[in-house]
């Protein structure tokens, strides 16, 4: 076990980077508090664990232990060498494995960008049970794939084929020590000038160590070829947790239509928009956020 490095988050509670196996695998998780609730916290692309210090002394504080962990192909963690190695449901997998070793007796998931898909499909699939559900700015699968159909968003998400390209995003994002990953959230944020340079470095240097680059950027080339049309062709049955959608209405390219017509994905739905942050919500606003998850945790009924 070792103490985590700063990244200039107020902290009232110690956070640790620990190790956890799951499944034969190594995890690499930021651990903050005690007890039998388990607020497990989910980070995106091209993001690190480090991305929830913000929130992990608050979630102690409201008597969680609080679990970050680097997902498989970040920081420390594994990553497995083929892209159907990081198909929804293995991310799912080792989610559900984090869950089963903690042994806690109820879990809140909490999550962003590619995490916070991955927490939908979880909470969808009701693959362990959950007592609350917290996503940032990633839409209902459903909702998405429905909305792809109109032009403007699937110009939005055009992105997505330069990510799947085969090597060139790969070198891109390595090269010079990851500096892209800190041009890409400046230039997708609303506010840059809010973005942690301290948690930029870590994500500059996490996307720079080998095979990270890869490994992130498969997460792309496994959910756009089937991953995600598996999980429709499963269906999306009603998810009947209390469910928080926390959103930068100044997203560049998941405009706020799409958590239009949630209620007929999500029975017990809370949205919480903030009007000056885009899709790095949690970087731009880390106060706002924390301050809406805390909101809703404190108004959940006992477990």
């Amino acid at each position: 076990m070792r103490t985590a490095p700063d990244t200039g988050a107020p902290s009232s509670a110690a956070i640790e980077t620990i190790t956890i196996d799951v499944n034969g695998q190594a995890f690499e998780v930021e651990s903050c508090g005690t007890g039998d609730r388990l607020a497990l916290c989910l980070h995106g692309f091209p993001e690190h664990a480090a991305m929830w210090r913000d929130c992990l002394p608050l979630l102690a504080a409201l008597g969680y232990r609080a679990w970050a962990p680097n997902q498989r192909g970040y920081g420390a963690s594994p990553k497995p060498p083929r892209i159907a190695d990081y198909d929804l449901t293995r991310l799912m997998e080792d989610a559900a494995g984090l869950i089963d070793r903690s042994g806690a007796r109820s879990v809140v998931l909490i999550a962003h960008d590619w995490g916070a898909m991955v927490a939908w499909c979880f909470a969808i699939r009701r693959l362990r049970p959950l007592t609350a559900l917290i996503v940032l700015n990633v839409p209902h699968p459903a909702r998405y794939l429905r909305c792809l159909l109109r032009w403007q968003h699937l110009v939005r998400s055009l992105y997505v084929l330069g990510f799947v390209f085969p090597l060139l995003p790969d070198w891109l994002f390595r090269r010079r020590g990851g500096r892209f990953v800190r041009s890409l959230l400046r230039l997708t944020a609303y506010r840059p000038q809010t973005l942690s340079p301290v948690l930029l470095d870590i994500y500059c240097r996490n996307m720079a160590s080998p095979g990270v680059a890869t490994a992130a950027l498969n997460w792309y080339r496994a959910g756009v070829f089937g991953g995600l049309l598996r999980q429709a062709w499963q269906g999306f049955p009603m998810i009947e947790i209390p469910t928080l959608i926390v959103w930068g209405d100044r997203d560049p390219v998941l405009s706020p239509i799409l958590i239009e017509g949630m209620a007929r994905y999500v029975a017990h739905l809370t949205i919480d928009r903030r009007p000056d942050a885009a899709h790095w919500v949690a970087q731009e606003d880390p106060a706002g956020v924390a301050a809406a998850i805390g909101r809703f945790l404190r108004d959940l009924p006992p477990p």
